[in-house]
């Protein structure tokens, strides 16, 4: 995936995700288990890109459940910041 090459970019993007998830009535909560659910699959499945994801990847890989909740919730309010 070429938009996880540059971390801001992958920002972007997200951010831009986030926010047409609000514009159809998504919830807060509902976002950010969604995103939870990404970063599961980004862990196991994609290899980090540079070393921003590199370093949530491996955030990721040491915290618990609640950790990586609120993980995802963080990266949620730091690509909406970004859109």
């Amino acid at each position: 995936m070429t938009v996880l090459k540059n971390f801001d970019t992958w920002k972007k993007f997200l951010g831009e995700r986030i926010v047409q998830a609000e514009k159809m009535g998504m919830s807060e909560d509902t976002i950010a288990s969604l995103a939870y659910e990404i970063g599961d699959f980004l862990d196991e499945k994609v290899d980090p890109q540079n070393a921003s994801n590199r370093a949530l990847k491996e955030l990721w890989e040491v915290g618990n459940k609640e950790e990586r909740h609120t993980i995802a919730r963080l990266m949620v309010k730091l690509a909406k910041r970004n859109a």
